[in-house]
């Protein structure tokens, strides 16, 4: 119970909009020179002389000035999101938790890194220095608190009371006292000193998510899960007051400089301000659309910052006054468009909103408002003038692309989720991909023009279109769906012209080259296919990637193809050839190449884009780099075990004798394992391998009885592989996002092969939805690839309403029952 609780709170509490297989590295991966958006912001601290303001998130800790809030720096360098920052006193050190349950410290004026203390055995969650700045308290999910030399980074004490996870850690103005709040709804007090334990506070019947002393010392304020915040009198441990008025979880208290005001953040998506002496409410702040995670008073109490998510709001302390807003996404990006000049780059998100940036500074620019649901597609017109954004909501919204002031909406069906548009090149024809409908519509006065629906059923796409695009002459519109057709239309009639099959699974995206000779498409069967754009004959099938082509870019010189992908590589393409050029390692759901083809824009990784300068790779290729992206490792494995069986000499014949088997494999492995030092190192297999094909591959290694002292080096590695892949339990994880609208997913693990399903309950113990999933082996089913998915319909496949539901998970004899909200 004490496991699986901790799982759900701390995963709902900083992994919703998540995906459980993107835990890489922030920070900025070789070749992208600038990341667009905040991240997810998750703590707010001043810094004491109140000149800086850090933020911890998603992709690091970004660091502002506290008087322009213009941004300074983005740490990076842990592997995994920070959830806590700490100034200390004299404002040199910055420590930092995360979830990767490590803590750093930093030069705060610099941002040079200074140490890595690594004894937690669980994330990482609260920090906080000694008012004399020699010791670092620190709150794990390994449910102890660790007090550290803040100068050396040496472990001083480790604190052991709390019976579950610690969420929050303060120590008293005075130093002696250090409190800490649970996910055992306790709050304990310690001899900051001696360690020695002080008291139990034991009033909340919920779990203590935050605590923070007056500036006197003499009252302790929590915020708890049970939606209230209590204040205590700091040396008898008694309760002096309940404030009651939040609708939701008390994410943060914090007390104002004078210690006259308490503030409180909280998941209803306000904060509340407070009397500190009688606990009386002062005032309701109001503004974020998102769950309140922290709150923080300036050295002058003059503002208040704020985090929720993507964004950081600034407020005036005395008067409550939204002062300014340091913003990004809110959700997970969805498509992104260069303008003509390459000086802007629009952004379109899950969380409704477009965001246009500034492709040199990364700076953000305009917020243009208007849909109600998630936009999935943005694109300027070719002159610039223009800009389109497609959403969820069925609408198609025309912007001035320069002043950002709304001109038309044009509405499909609030039925018909946009998912894909495509100006024509002379800009007067903006085409729409909504259900399996395919609208013209005329850019100038928004009227709609004609549907492209073909004549009889064996014409017409049968299920949702996914993807449109203009050939460059404006003569022909191409199109893909999840029917695994592409079709070609004549742009001016309406009339089909022809259909191409060849794909397995469904086509993500398609897209005409500049110089309108080739169509590529980009499918679910895991390949990209180049078409004949005249003739529709098939040109050539690329085949490097390993899970789901998500979109197709070319470069503006029609050189190059660039193609994104679920299985967390992005990679160009001689669009030529087919010919496989250069892997990015990134986990994007989208690319775009700028106008003048010199960066490449990805999207999609916690909700930023990352701006690639593309120079050319002159590394001399590696035994064993199967995909020629400069390393061996679990890529490489993974792509010669998908093409075992097949004859004649080409990449994954590694050994050169003819045939893919099982010799290349363990000859791959063996130079992986040299290179790496731990297997279980590498997240990405999570994605990409699974416990049966690494049993698979370990039996026909048995079956050849290899004696070679490399090969048994490769087998060994193949065993460690199992290992890490193989989880030790099964287990029910929370969904993500959640709260959601419309749809989420449920992952899991399997520590055996089971029959697995999930039902669906009301609050009222009704049935709404049976997914079975059917028999699965093995393993550990984390990303919306594999994860158990639900689209917030009933089994009548009508749209339930916002509210609680209850998710049972049943894997043979395992069960388990778990808690997620739609909000509309």
């Amino acid at each position: 119970m004490k496991t699986t609780l901790t799982l759900l709170i701390l995963l709902t509490l900083f992994l919703q909009n998540a995906s459980a297989q993107d835990y890489t590295r922030w920070g900025l991966p070789e070749g992208a020179k600038v990341r667009i958006g905040k991240g997810m912001a998750a703590d707010v601290q001043y810094s004491p002389d109140g000149t800086r303001l850090a933020v911890a998130s998603s992709i690091g800790i970004w660091l502002y000035d506290a008087q322009t809030y213009r941004e300074l720096a983005l740490l990076t360098g842990h592997s995994d999101w920070v959830v806590s920052v700490s100034f200390s006193p004299d404002g040199r050190t910055l420590a930092s938790g995360s979830l990767d349950k490590t803590i750093r410290l930093w030069d705060a004026g610099t941002g040079v890194h200074k140490h890595t203390l690594t004894e937690h055995t669980g994330i990482v969650i609260s920090v906080s220095f000694s008012p004399d700045g020699g010791t670092l308290a620190s709150g794990s999910g390994d449910d102890t608190i660790r007090l550290w030399d803040a100068v050396t980074g040496v472990p001083k004490q480790t604190l052991i009371g709390h019976t579950e996870a610690i969420m929050s850690v303060s120590f008293s103005p005075d130093g002696g006292t250090l409190a800490s709040g649970s996910i055992d709804e306790t709050i304990r007090l310690w001899d900051a000193g001696t360690g020695v334990h002080k008291h139990t506070l034991t009033e909340h019947t919920g779990i203590v998510i935050s605590v923070s002393f007056s500036p006197d010392g003499g009252t302790l304020a929590s915020g708890s899960w049970d939606e209230t915040v209590r204040l205590w009198d700091v040396i008898t441990g008694t309760h002096k007051h309940t404030l009651t008025g939040h609708t939701d979880y008390v994410f943060r208290v914090s007390f104002s400089p004078d210690g006259e005001t308490l503030a409180s953040g909280s998941g209803d998506d306000t904060i509340r301000l407070w009397d500190a002496v009688t606990g009386a409410p002062e005032g309701m702040l109001t503004g974020h659309t998102n769950w309140v995670r922290s709150v923080s008073f300036s050295p002058d109490g003059k503002t208040l910052a704020s985090s929720s998510w993507g964004e950081i709001r600034l407020w005036d302390a005395a008067t409550g006054d939204h002062r300014d807003t340091l913003t990004g996404h809110t959700d997970s990006i969805s498509s992104v468009s260069f303008s003509p000049d390459r000086g802007t780059l629009a952004t379109g998100s899950w969380d409704g909103m477009v965001r246009l940036w500034d492709t040199g500074t990364g700076k953000l620019t305009q917020i243009l408002t208007g849909h109600s649901e998630n936009v999935r597609s943005v694109l300027f017109s070719p002159d610039g003038k223009i800009f389109a954004s497609g959403s969820h909501d069925g609408t198609i919204r025309l912007w001035n692309a320069v002043t950002g002031k709304h001109k038309n909406t044009l509405t499909i069906n609030p039925a018909y989720s946009v998912r894909s548009i495509s100006f024509s090149p002379d800009g007067q024809t903006l085409a729409s991909a909504g259900w399996n409908v395919i609208r013209l519509w005329d850019t100038v006065t928004g009227a709609y023009k004609r549907e492209l629906a073909g004549d009889t059923p064996l014409t017409r796409h049968t299920d949702r279109v996914t993807s449109v695009s203009f050939s460059p002459d404006g003569s022909t519109l191409a199109s893909g769906g999840l029917d695994e057709t592409v079709r070609l239309w004549n742009a001016a009639t309406g009339k089909h012209k022809q259909t191409l099959t060849g794909h397995t699974a469904y086509i993500s995206s398609v897209l005409f080259s500049p110089d309108g000779k080739t169509l590529a498409s980009g499918s679910g069967d895991d390949t990209i296919r180049l078409w004949d754009a005249i003739t529709g004959a098939h040109k050539a099938t690329l085949t490097e990637h390993t899970d789901t082509v998500l979109t197709v870019s070319f470069s503006p010189d029609g050189q190059t193809l660039a193609s994104s992908s679920s299985d967390s590589t992005i990679r160009l393409w001689d669009a030529i050839t087919g010919t496989h050029k250069r892997i990015l390692k990134d986990t994007g759901r989208g690319v775009s190449f700028s106008p003048d083809g010199s960066t490449l824009a990805s999207w999609g990784q916690a909700e930023t884009v990352l701006l690639w300068e593309l120079t050319p790779t002159t590394q001399p290729p590696l035994f064993g780099d199967v995909n020629h992206d400069g390393a061996v490792d679990i890529f490489d494995l993974a792509i010669v075990g998908s093409s075992f069986g097949q004859m004649g000499q080409h990449g994954t014949d590694v050994n050169g004798d003819g045939m893919v088997d099982i010799l290349d494999l363990v000859r791959v492995a063996a130079v992986f394992g040299a290179e790496a030092a731990a297997p279980s190192a590498h997240h990405q297999a999570l994605g990409i391998l699974t416990p049966a094909d690494i049993h698979q591959w370990l039996t026909q290694a048995q079956k050849r009885d290899l004696t070679d002292p490399v090969y048994q080096r490769g087998v060994a590695v193949l065993e460690q592989l199992l290992t890490a892949l193989t989880p030790k339990e099964t287990l029910l994880l929370p969904n993500y996002p959640n709260p959601f609208n419309p749809e989420t997913w449920i992952p899991y693990t399997l520590a055996d092969a089971a029959e697995v399903k999930v039902h669906i309950y009301d609050v009222q113990g009704a049935l709404v939805r049976q997914l079975d999933i059917g028999r699965q082996g093995a393993g550990k089913y984390l990303n919306r690839q594999t994860a158990a998915y639900w689209d917030g319909r009933n089994q009548s496949s009508v749209s339930v309403a916002s509210g609680v539901y209850f998710y049972t998970f049943e894997a043979d004899t395992f069960s388990e029952t778990r808690r997620m909200v739609i909000r509309k």
